[in-house]
C-alpha cells in the first residue's frame, strides 16, 4: 500500500484546523506546490522532534476535479447538508483542508502559515479554528473525547481506503464540522441529564448500560452496527476551542474513516433521528455551523499528483448555410426580384 498521509497520529494537545478555497485561476499554482507540502512539514518539524508536528492536508470534491486528470476517488463528493425536524447540518465552502497537529501550538502556527504563504493568492483561508486539550481530554461539555477511537489493525481497517479502491487505496476521508455550544444552557441541566444525553457517565467516561442509555443519546445514535453485529468505527480527533471575546465556544469534529459512508450515517441519525424526529439530544445545546467532506489522498500521491485537466476545446463551429435562394416571398400573388 502506498504511504499514507498522518492520518493515524496519535491525539495531541494542539492543533489547527484550516479550510480554503481555490481561487479561479488558481489551480496551476495549487497544484504545483502540493509536492512542497512534504518538505514544509520536515522542515518545521526537524527543529522541533519532541512536538510531534504532523499535518494531514485533504482535498473537496470540486477542488478534485479541478486540480486532477483522471480517475476521483470512489466515494468522494460534496458534503451533503441535513435538515430534521429540529436540526440543521450545513454544507460550506472549503476546496482544501489542513489538519495539523502537534504538542504545542506554536508549530502548528508556523508550519500553518508557511503553507498558507506559499499558496499566495490562489487560494484563500476562510475558516480557522484553534484547537486545545482540554483536561483529561474532555471536551468544554465535561466528557472525554474519543474513547472509542479503533487501535492499531482495527484503526487502519476503519480509516484507510483498501482494495475496493485499488487507484486510492491507503488514502481516508475526512467528514469536519464546527459545534458552538450553549454552555449556559448546558451547565443549568443536571448532571443525570448531561449523562442521559451523551451516554456515558461524567466522571469516570463509563458508557451507560442499555436499560438506562436513552435511544436519542449521543452514544446510541452514533453507533453503527451491521445486522451480524459488527461495529463500523470511524477515527475522531475532535478538539475543543474557544474565544472569551466572542463568546463562542465549541467542538471542532474531525472524522476519518474509509468509507463516508459510515460517519454520513452517524450524522444523518444525529441530525433526523432514528427514528425521525428522535434527534441527537446534544444538538438542543450544540449547533453545527460548518461542513465539509474532503478525500486526503497518500503521501506517495501528494509528491508526484495527476496531472492538471486540460481544458476543454472550444466547440467546432459548424459551416454557415449559404444565402437561400427564394423563388417568391410567398404573399399573395407577389413574386420576389429576378
Amino acid at each position: 500500500m502506498p504511504e499514507p498521509q498522518a492520518v493515524l497520529a496519535p491525539l495531541t494537545e494542539s492543533a489547527v484546523f484550516l479550510t480554503l478555497v481555490v481561487e479561479p485561476g488558481g489551480e496551476a499554482a495549487v497544484h504545483d506546490l502540493l509536492p512542497d507540502v512534504a518538505g514544509m512539514i520536515r522542515s518545521v518539524r526537524f527543529r522541533m522532534p519532541e512536538e510531534g508536528l504532523t499535518c494531514v492536508l485533504g482535498i473537496g470534491s470540486d477542488a478534485w476535479d479541478r486540480l486532477f486528470a483522471g480517475p476521483r476517488p470512489a466515494h468522494l463528493h460534496p458534503f451533503r447538508e441535513l435538515t430534521g425536524e429540529r436540526h440543521h447540518a450545513p454544507a460550506t465552502p472549503g476546496d482544501l483542508f489542513l489538519h495539523i497537529r502537534a504538542r504545542r501550538t506554536y508549530p502548528c502556527f508556523e508550519l500553518a502559515r508557511r503553507i498558507v504563504a506559499a499558496f499566495g493568492p490562489a487560494a484563500r483561508v476562510v475558516d480557522e479554528v484553534q484547537g486545545f486539550r482540554y483536561f483529561d481530554r474532555r471536551d468544554l461539555l465535561g466528557f472525554v473525547d474519543g474513547t472509542e477511537n479503533p487501535t492499531g489493525r482495527a484503526a487502519s481497517d476503519a480509516v484507510l481506503v483498501g482494495d475496493e479502491d485499488p487507484d486510492f487505496a491507503g488514502g481516508s476521508y475526512l467528514m469536519v464540522q464546527k459545534y458552538l455550544h450553549d454552555l449556559d444552557a448546558w451547565t443549568a441541566m443536571t448532571v443525570e441529564e448531561r449523562e442521559l444525553a451523551i451516554g456515558r457517565r461524567m466522571l469516570d467516561d463509563v458508557e451507560l448500560d442499555d436499560a438506562t442509555k436513552p435511544a436519542d443519546s449521543h452514544v446510541a445514535l452514533t453507533t453503527i452496527e451491521e445486522p451480524d453485529g459488527t461495529e463500523r468505527e470511524i477515527m475522531r480527533d475532535n478538539m475543543p476551542f474557544g474565544s472569551i471575546a466572542a463568546g463562542e465556544y465549541g467542538t471542532y469534529f474531525a472524522g476519518y474513516a474509509a468509507d463516508p459512508g459510515v460517519t454520513e450515517l452517524m450524522l444523518t441519525r444525529m441530525v433526523v433521528g432514528d427514528p425521525p424526529g428522535h434527534s441527537d439530544r446534544i444538538l438542543e445545546v450544540s449547533r453545527a455551523v460548518t461542513g465539509g467532506l474532503f478525500f486526503v489522498p497518500t503521501a506517495d500521491l501528494l509528491d508526484d499528483p495527476p496531472p492538471l485537466p486540460q481544458p476543454a476545446e472550444p466547440a467546432a463551429t459548424a459551416p454557415a448555410d449559404p444565402p437561400a435562394v427564394h423563388a417568391g416571398l410567398g404573399i399573395g400573388g407577389l413574386r420576389g426580384p429576378r
